[in-house]
């Protein structure tokens, strides 16, 4: 990394914390409830730290940190749930976190606490399938996809391989439906809401609505009026300033599934598409 860059990282926590002080004209930051940014990978995280990057300016949060929680190391391998804790527990108060988090007991008990506020954003399957694929491909030469994505001849065959996974010669990714499991526990968590990355982007005015009600459930009082709110949230929404924003856009898969794409998803995946409310049928 350079050196730039790793100073930056260093100075950053102080520089938004003054300016939130000089913004908010306060030294604290505890009075409003704390926010957890949740999201599955290539769906849409960028977007929400965006929108709650907005909520430093309706709300008194001192900013939003530059780093995720993970499960997943960036290196490879994964924490340990205690250390994922760890990590959740170590954001200052008065800063909204997020990170990309299995919905393990350890971390339900901690982020679902009565006057927390939980959002979780993912994506229909078949766009975050080719947003993962452009991404591990293209844009990240440490994914541990990367190697392997480039032998491949064609778009035709990783996206094949996404679909079905792979286990072999030290590589291994699970298939399109275990890829999900983790979604359907998040969805039926009361203490969070859930946002389809589609509903943001083509309901948006009625979804940044939702996610401020969120957060006055807790009984907390958003100091500034609503309409005003919204329109700082819709400004501070700007996916092309995301270092890996592609398209973002909604049904991008049509452009690249053939039907022999088509026809191994549903042998993979079931009635996941079903399930998640992305399809009626398995007729698509």
């Amino acid at each position: 990394m350079p050196i730039s860059s790793t100073l930056y990282r260093l100075i950053r926590p102080a520089v938004k914390y003054s300016q939130s002080v000089l913004r908010w004209k306060r030294l604290t930051f505890t009075e409003a409830p704390p926010i957890f940014g949740n999201a599955k990978p290539k769906s849409g995280s960028h977007l929400l730290t965006q929108i709650l990057a907005g909520f430093c300016q309706v709300m008194p949060y001192a900013y939003v940190e530059s780093e995720p929680v993970r499960t997943v190391r960036a290196s490879g391998g994964r924490f340990s749930e205690a250390q994922v804790l760890g990590n959740l527990k170590q954001i200052p108060a008065g800063v909204i976190g997020w990170g990309y988090l299995d919905p393990t007991p350890l971390n339900l008990a901690y982020l679902c606490q009565p006057g927390r506020v939980n959002y979780f954003i993912y994506r229909d399957p078949r766009d975050m399938l080719i947003s993962h694929i452009f991404f591990a491909t293209d844009m990240h030469e440490g994914h541990g996809m990367h190697a392997y994505y480039q032998t491949l001849s064609s778009f035709d065959e990783r996206l094949k391989v996404a679909i079905s996974g792979i286990d072999r010669d030290g590589l291994f990714m699970v298939d399109v439906k275990k890829r999900y499991q983790g979604v359907f526990e998040w969805l039926e968590q009361p203490a969070v809401l859930c946002l389809r990355f589609e509903e943001l982007i083509e309901r948006r005015d009625e979804m940044l609505a939702a996610m401020l009600a969120q957060v006055e459930k807790t009984g907390y009082k958003i100091p500034t009026p609503r309409v005003k709110a919204l329109e700082i949230l819709v400004e501070a929404v700007q996916p092309k300033k995301s270092k890996t924003f592609r398209a973002g856009k909604t049904g991008e898969w049509k452009k690249y599934f053939k039907p022999e794409h088509k026809a191994l998803f549903k042998e993979v995946s079931g009635d996941l598409l079903v399930r998640l409310g992305y399809e009626k049928n398995n007729d698509w």
